[in-house]
């Protein structure tokens, strides 16, 4: 079974910036490519940023594009992201997803992930 587990959410200033940590156990963490998704009140999950199983691939949504980084670290089993610059709207929780298949290709959608942390909330308000 594997485990997901965010921490780093909380609130920061509009301008500021966090960092999400997702550490993974259960299986070969860097063997399957890893994502982030958020969702705010009222909301659908919505994709944010997505790396490759090698790390050398990333994508990212239109929204967080150049503020946002997603990076891992294979040795530690932990996916991170960056976010810079944040805003009001990117209030939500926080999720990060490890892919369902073996060094597969990322996936932008949630079908394409089958094990989920319980997520780290981080609200932007001044």
């Amino acid at each position: 079974q594997v485990q997901l587990v965010e921490s780093g959410g909380g609130l920061v200033q509009p301008g500021g910036s966090r960092r999400l940590s997702c550490a993974a156990s259960g299986r070969t963490f860097s063997s399957y490519a890893m994502g982030w998704f958020r969702q705010a009140p009222g909301k659908e999950r919505e994709f944010v940023a997505a790396i490759s199983w090698s790390g050398g691939s990333t994508y990212y949504a239109d929204s967080v594009k150049g503020r946002f980084t997603i990076s891992r670290d294979n040795a530690k089993n932990t996916v991170y992201l960056q976010m810079n610059s944040l805003k009001p709207e990117d209030t939500a929780v926080y999720y990060c997803a490890a892919d369902r298949y073996y060094k597969g290709e990322m996936s932008l959608l949630p079908d394409g992930y089958n094990y989920w942390g319980q997520g780290t909330q981080v609200t932007v308000s001044s």
